[in-house]
């Protein structure tokens, strides 16, 4: 059965001279990986080989998910080829790729993440505020796959934010999934301790956009310390994320 869908393509290796083996983020089936027969030759049907972050129409036959399926056509719609252009950007659109990668299961569509992985993708293209929107794509990739830790109060006693927010003093647990207030953070050996503009933006996120760059790096160390505690290793891309 022929399968219709658009799709980003976040892995690409070779399988022979002339093949490869993709994986895509689709919006309608979820993460496919398959494989692209010929697409290395000048005049594959897929206009020569499939690269990162490439986004487009694509039609594959999956007669069982146990197996690869078979890429048939790739109509792309968009390229992201000029993120070489300027290294952070392709950075930061590199960690995207891999935590959808890692953070993904087959076949678990999520298209509201497809939706936001795409713009920003298509956002890093005109570098623009780069780490305040990869800050909000991890975010919303945290909530679609039900991971999203609690921002606007203490995870543990769920005192609000608002009613912390004199002066006292921040902290975010992995391991409690969220914001930490001073009363409970004795009982959280992997807190750290946030500046209280981190704690406010990390609480609404609207102020994210409107942060200085100081603060969105401190967001950030604390957003790949949490990736690291739900992989169980850092992340690849994240050590060229983090600026110190």
């Amino acid at each position: 059965m022929l399968t219709k869908d658009l799709a980003i393509c976040i892995r690409a290796v070779d399988y022979s001279e002339t093949s490869q083996i993709v994986t895509f983020f689709t919006r309608a089936n979820g993460k496919i990986s398959a494989i692209a027969k010929g697409s290395k030759r000048p005049k594959s049907a897929f206009d020569g080989p499939i690269e990162l972050f490439s986004h487009g129409k694509i039609v594959f036959s999956d007669s069982s998910r146990e197996k690869l399926a078979t890429l048939t056509e790739f109509e792309q719609q968009t390229g992201f080829g000029s993120l070489a252009n300027n290294l952070f950007a392709l950075n930061c659109a590199s960690f995207a790729v891999e935590l959808v990668n890692k953070l993904t299961d087959d076949y678990d569509p999520h298209h509201d993440l497809f939706d936001s992985f795409l713009e920003f993708l298509q956002n890093a293209i005109e570098n623009r505020d780069l780490l305040s929107l990869l800050i909000l794509f991890q975010l919303a990739l945290l909530k679609e796959i039900g991971l999203r830790p609690i921002l606007n109060a203490c995870a543990n006693c769920k005192t609000s934010h608002e009613s912390q927010a004199t002066g006292h003093e921040f902290h975010f647990s992995s391991s409690a999934n969220g914001l930490i207030c001073r009363d409970c953070e004795v009982s959280f050996p992997d807190k750290i301790r946030l500046t209280k503009n981190a704690a406010n933006c990390l609480a609404n996120v609207k102020l994210i956009a409107e942060t200085g760059e100081k603060t969105l790096n401190e967001i950030e160390k604390i957003l790949v310390f949490h990736f690291t505690e739900i992989l169980g290793r850092p992340p690849k891309m994240a050590k060229y994320i983090v600026r110190s």
